[in-house]
């Protein structure tokens, strides 16, 4: 999986993120899918997920992902935060953790961790802790943020890299808005990657295009509680891996929807070659 990605244009890889099954492994599984993933990367950037209920277990696995290469971590907050003080106050508990030399990426989910994060309080923690250096946006919906925060760092507010998550779902909009890039799954990578490719150059017709033809399958593949279902079928549809079954507990996608995934996956390769 990690060379299919790699061959699909990707720049880099996180992992033991939100949406796979970083939740069902050990700590010491976890520790050895990083160990395997950051040498078959090479000398590509690996971020790798550390969020967890306690800071001991973020600081354990982040020791140990970063002597192993790691190029950062990712930490979403808990849902026990009620307030903009505890939020802010539970970051600068992961920095003073960490230590400050450890790059740090801010997952702001709130569909899945149920926390919203304003962009006044983003910018109090980005000029408090200068560790983090990166937004995982996955807001939804969420593109004022990223106005807001470009808008801000043009007024003299240190810059910090934003890529996007979402399954890609807004990215044509987020790169417009001034995302620097993706940062999520989809069983067909390499749509993102062209998106972002033609937004760069300012293409942004062709890159629309482009995301039109995958639109029905991203929208397919977002579904909650089956989506990663569905894109560990696409997956090994592809190659990628070698089985679509989930870690327990985990179903796999009935009859009729391996059906209504078919049917997208060859409506959207026709469309892909009439682009062509």
């Amino acid at each position: 999986m990690v060379d299919f990605y790699y061959d699909k244009g990707a720049d880099g890889l996180t992992i033991l993120g939100i949406m796979g099954e970083a939740p069902k492994l050990t700590q010491s599984e976890a520790i050895e899918i990083s160990r395997q993933t950051l040498k078959r990367s090479g000398d590509k950037p690996v971020i790798v997920g550390v969020s967890a209920p306690g800071l001991a277990a973020i600081e354990e696995l982040t020791k140990a992902v970063m002597d192993l290469g790691a190029a950062g971590v990712m930490v979403a907050p808990p849902a026990s935060l009620k307030t903009d003080d505890q939020i802010f106050g539970y970051y600068q508990n992961v920095v003073d953790a960490l230590g400050t030399d450890v790059p740090l990426v801010l997952q702001d989910f709130p569909l899945v961790t149920g926390i919203h994060i304003s962009s006044s309080l983003l910018g109090r923690i980005v000029e408090a802790m200068p560790s983090i250096v990166m937004l995982k946006h996955e807001d939804w919906p969420g593109l004022a943020k990223i106005s807001d925060i470009r808008n801000a760092e043009a007024k003299g507010r240190r810059r910090i890299s934003i890529l996007c998550g979402n399954g890609g779902v807004f990215l044509p909009e987020e790169m417009e808005r001034g995302a620097d890039g993706a940062m999520t799954g989809f069983a067909f990578p390499e749509m993102m990657v062209d998106v972002v490719r033609h937004a760069g150059k300012g293409e942004m017709d062709r890159a629309q295009d482009l995301f039109d033809a995958y639109l029905p399958l991203v929208r397919y593949e977002q579904q909650p509680g089956l989506g990663l279902a569905v894109r560990k079928h696409t997956l090994a549809k592809r190659g990628a891996i070698a089985s679509a079954t989930q870690r327990r507990p985990g179903a796999m996608l009935a009859p009729k929807a391996i059906a209504e995934v078919e049917r997208l996956i060859t409506r959207q390769t026709k469309k892909l070659e009439a682009l062509s």
